[in-house]
């Protein structure tokens, strides 16, 4: 089968998530920007997480688009990436009630790394459900971004466990290493 139900179909969960997010920013009771400053800390996690889910989102229309057929075990590695990315939410939420702890950071970065990791495994079976001569196959042989992203998630789950705000900062460098855009996938599709 081809790509565009899966595409169309992970677009509105990933749509569904971001709108769970912004619904769960609360709205202050006061009037004045001094009534923004308690949540502060909510509206930080829930931009990161942001900008995390809309990596996620690009990076697998990219993949899709790099694709020209799906199978089943495409469309199961599918629901598994999704099923992470759906507890994004859930751990914005508990980082905004809470506040940065080890806990809430560490939890994050579970829920980043097993994103990561199913989306390398969707790779793998996207990459097997098509032939040598797709697109993807030319860019699977390319690029270490996958790697690293895993990698920086493992170090800063085991630097939250001792300083929480560190961790935080390898999230945003590794979500900022994934703005910089990668144009072999334009290059290829195309």
């Amino acid at each position: 089968m081809n790509t565009n139900r899966l595409n169309s179909f992970t677009d509105g969960v990933v749509a569904i998530i971001i709108t769970i997010m912004v619904l769960e920013l609360p709205v202050p009771k006061a009037a004045g920007m001094a009534a923004l400053k308690p949540e502060l800390t909510l509206f930080a996690a829930y931009a990161l997480a942001f900008i995390k889910v809309g990596i996620y989102w690009f990076q697998h229309h990219h993949l899709l688009q790099a694709s020209k057929r799906v199978d089943g075990r495409v469309l199961l590695t599918n629901l598994f990436f999704l099923f992470w990315l759906s507890l994004v939410p859930f751990v914005v939420r508990w980082v905004g009630e809470a506040g940065v702890t080890r806990d809430t950071v560490v939890a994050f970065g579970v829920v980043m790394l097993l994103c990561a990791s199913s989306v390398a495994l969707l790779r793998s079976a996207l990459l097997a459900a098509n032939d040598a001569d797709a697109p993807i196959a030319k860019l699977a042989a390319r690029g270490r971004k996958g790697q690293v992203t895993i990698a920086a998630y493992i170090i800063a789950i085991g630097v939250a466990l001792l300083w929480p705000l560190a961790a935080v900062a390898i999230y945003f460098a590794v979500a900022a290493m994934w703005l910089v855009p990668d144009k072999r996938f334009e290059q290829l599709v195309d």
